[in-house]
């Protein structure tokens, strides 16, 4: 793909933004690269994703705000976890599922809380993207 082709496939994520580094750092981790992607449904309904490998095997939604935590990360974290849910069990029920947040956002995953147990029950992976711009998969037990 040339240099301005693959800078096409970023669509919204600029090349400082916190959701490309997400993305590059998660492509890394997994071994897999990682990009933006519009998904045909196949009734002429488009869905995008944050994240995705070129066959799906892997979708990842990211909420990647920093500074202060507000009801609306939540939010955001509930809407990613569903589409997540959705298009895995729509259109890849063998994909694996990745939801990525900030710091910041990470404290809606609380030990006893029900998004986190939500997470847990709907196959749901939640990695953390730390300061330092390296993943690690959130360790409640």
């Amino acid at each position: 793909m040339s240099e301005a082709g693959e800078e096409r496939g970023w669509r919204r994520f600029g090349p400082e933004s916190i959701e490309r580094a997400m993305l590059l750092a998660l492509s890394d981790e997994f071994g897999v690269v990682l990009r933006p992607r519009s998904i045909d449904l196949g009734d002429g309904t488009r869905l995008e994703i944050e994240g995705a490998d070129t066959d799906c095997g892997l979708l990842v939604q990211m909420v990647g705000n920093q500074g202060t935590f507000r009801s609306l990360h939540r939010n955001k974290v509930m809407a990613d976890m569903f589409k997540l849910t959705w298009l895995r069990s729509a259109m890849f029920p063998d994909s694996r599922a990745v939801l990525c947040v900030s710091e910041t956002v990470a404290q809606v995953f609380t030990p006893s809380g029900w998004t986190t147990r939500a997470a847990r029950d709907l196959g749901i992976e939640v990695w953390i993207f730390d300061g330092a711009g390296k993943p690690a998969p959130l360790q409640h037990a």
